[in-house]
C-alpha cells in the first residue's frame, strides 16, 4: 500500500463535510467524531488548503462555526461553504428579492438581502414554520410572477429530531403548483 505522501501527491486541498464527519449532532449541541479534531488540526498544519462544507440550513454559518470552535476545532466562517450564504450571493447577482420560508436559526444570513416586494421564494428546512399560512404565502408569491423562481437550500429531513418531515415534499409541491417541477428536476 502506498504511503500517505504518495497518495496525496498533487493534492492541494481538502474539502470536509461537517455534519456526521466532524461532529455528530445531538443533545447538548453534539459531540466531535472521535479523532476528527486532531485530524483537522493535522491537515491545517500540512501544506494542504482545508475548507469545509455543509448542507445545514437551520443554523447560521456563524452559529455553526461557534459550535465547532466550542467542540475544539480551529475554524473560521470564511472556511465554511453553506447553503444560505450561497443563496444570498445568487439573490444579489440576479437582483432577486425573496419571500423567505426558512428556519429562524438561518434567517440572520439574509439580513443584508432586500425582501421587499418578493420576486422569488427561498425555501429551506423551516421546521415549525412549515404551516399552511406560510406555504400559502410562498405559493401566492410564486403564482403572481410571470417567471417564478424557487430556490431550495437543500433537500432532506427538515430536522434531525423529526426525520419524517421532509423539506423535499414542500419544495416539490410548490414547484409542481407553479409548473417548475420539470425545470427544477433538470438542474
Amino acid at each position: 500500500m502506498a504511503a500517505w505522501g504518495e497518495r496525496l501527491a498533487g493534492v492541494r486541498g481538502v474539502l470536509l463535510d461537517i455534519s456526521g464527519v466532524l461532529y455528530d449532532g445531538g443533545e447538548g449541541g453534539g459531540a466531535p467524531i472521535a479523532g476528527s479534531v486532531e485530524a483537522v488540526a493535522r491537515l491545517k498544519r500540512s501544506r494542504l488548503k482545508v475548507r469545509f462544507c455543509t448542507n445545514e440550513s437551520q443554523k447560521s454559518r456563524g452559529r455553526l462555526v461557534a459550535l465547532l470552535r466550542q467542540l475544539g476545532y480551529d475554524i473560521s466562517e470564511g472556511e465554511v461553504t453553506a447553503p444560505a450564504p450561497a443563496a444570498c450571493r445568487i439573490l444579489r447577482e440576479r437582483g432577486l428579492r425573496p419571500h423567505l420560508l426558512v428556519h429562524d436559526g438561518v434567517r440572520s444570513e439574509f439580513a443584508q438581502v432586500d425582501t421587499s416586494n418578493p420576486n422569488c421564494v427561498v425555501i429551506a428546512d423551516a421546521g415549525e414554520s412549515f404551516s399552511y399560512q406560510n406555504m400559502n404565502k410562498a405559493f401566492q408569491v410564486l403564482m403572481e410572477l410571470d417567471n417564478p423562481v424557487l430556490i431550495s437550500l437543500g433537500r432532506g429531513p427538515s430536522d434531525e429530531h423529526h426525520p419524517e418531515v421532509k423539506a423535499d415534499g414542500y419544495v416539490d409541491n410548490l414547484a409542481e403548483a407553479v409548473d417548475l417541477l420539470l425545470q427544477y428536476a433538470d438542474k
